[in-house]
């Protein structure tokens, strides 16, 4: 890390949070410098501290570990008087709020810009809720897969012939969280120079729809509904998508026409350059099929790994790699986005690495804190 330290140090964030988009986003803050205080019911907590399969100790897991490093846990009754002094005395000492509980609790519990602006009016306040807090679903339920399904990316993805399919992981729930952030720094910076703060708003909805991103603008201007294609390809240009190995699967990114070049060369079919069927991306695309049985013969021949050292960097293209491949290959080794923290109970807590570097430096880690450790530091007595 730089001479000058982490970007946010000096940055105080009170979060009530939950599960995924919004300690996705504070973990950022709070491995950027801030200080980050989340704030949990005395029982329990998170109820993410208590997901399986794999338990650090009472009231933690690994789960709740990758939403929530660097984070200090305070455990207060929000709804008690206590405890809400103690909430009020702890903004006054803030720069931000977030929350990502349903459209009116906000407002309900008091930690929206109205109910908190008279403690410090340029407190800024995050709300990542599931629909939004201006429509009649604000009091819905919801979670990431769900917003998969109906923003239409789960009909987008998978083979034509098979179910709709979602993303392995929680990537609406991660990208609500980054969105959130990205408004949030955005409106401090304006609170620092104008003494005000605000409400800042996102959802899992609108997050999720947006990620329809060019076939959204497809159907919304050409009226056209792009259709899953096979071994996950691209819309519209060719060839992109996976191709069987001799061993594996390899995935090739032509998006230019140099690339298709280069891959004809490296596969030595110089026979495809000439071939009408395939002059240009768009009679590629129109000709997959008939493309795919071409190639396919050819990629057989060798191994994911020849393939690869053939190419060299000549043209996109990447192993399929299973998760344990993945996060045991050397290039993962490398980049060093493999980590470990401290934990009081695993000793040395095997982490991903945040994929930010500050001059080139990977930010220093730390596991989130056991629940309500940081009681007696941050409230200033025994709680």
């Amino acid at each position: 890390m730089s001479m000058n330290g982490k970007p946010l140090e000096g940055i105080r964030v009170l979060t009530l949070e939950q599960f995924g988009a919004g300690p996705y986003g504070t973990m950022f803050l709070a491995e950027l410098g801030a200080e980050v205080i989340k704030i949990e019911a005395p029982q329990g907590g998170d109820p993410s501290r208590q997901v399986g399969p794999y338990k650090l100790g009472q009231d933690d897991s690994e789960y709740f570990q990758a939403w929530n490093l660097g984070k200090r846990s305070v455990t207060l009754d929000m709804k008690s008087g206590e405890g809400r002094r103690q909430f009020e005395a702890l903004v006054k000492g803030a720069d931000c709020v977030v929350n990502n509980m349903r459209g009116t609790q906000p407002a309900k519990l008091g930690i929206d810009y109205e109910s908190l602006k008279h403690l410090k009016p340029s407190i800024v306040c995050l709300h990542i809720s599931a629909y939004g807090r201006y429509n009649e679903r604000r009091d819905w339920p919801g979670y990431d897969f769900l917003m998969q399904a109906e923003a239409g990316l789960m009909e987008l993805t998978g083979e034509p012939d098979g179910p709709p399919t979602r993303v392995g992981v929680s990537m609406i729930d991660s990208m609500s969280g980054l969105t959130g952030i990205v408004g949030l720094l955005s409106c401090l910076l304006r609170a620092r120079t104008t003494g005000k703060g605000c409400d800042v708003d996102t959802c899992l909805y609108d997050v999720a729809m947006h990620q329809l991103t060019y076939p959204g603008l497809w159907y919304l201007n050409e009226g056209d509904v792009s259709p899953r294609v096979p071994r996950s390809a691209h819309l519209s240009l060719a060839p992109v998508q996976t191709f069987p190995t001799k061993d594996g699967w390899i995935f090739i990114m032509c998006m230019t026409q140099k690339f298709w070049l280069n891959l004809c060369e490296v596969m030595g079919r110089a026979d495809l350059v000439a071939d009408p069927r395939f002059p240009d991306p768009n009679m590629r695309a129109k000709n997959r099929a008939a493309m795919s049985a071409e190639l396919d013969v050819t990629f057989r021949t060798r191994t994911t790994a020849e393939w690869l050292a053939s190419m060299n960097g000549l043209l996109p293209a990447a192993p399929v790699y299973r998760l344990d491949q993945a996060l045991d290959s050397s290039f993962a080794r490398e980049t060093g986005m493999v980590s470990s923290v401290p934990h009081p109970v695993k000793g040395d807590l095997r982490v991903l690495a945040n994929p930010l570097r500050i001059d080139g430096e990977r930010l220093v880690q730390s596991a989130c804190s056991p629940l309500g450790a940081d009681n007696d530091s941050v409230l200033g007595k025994s709680s």
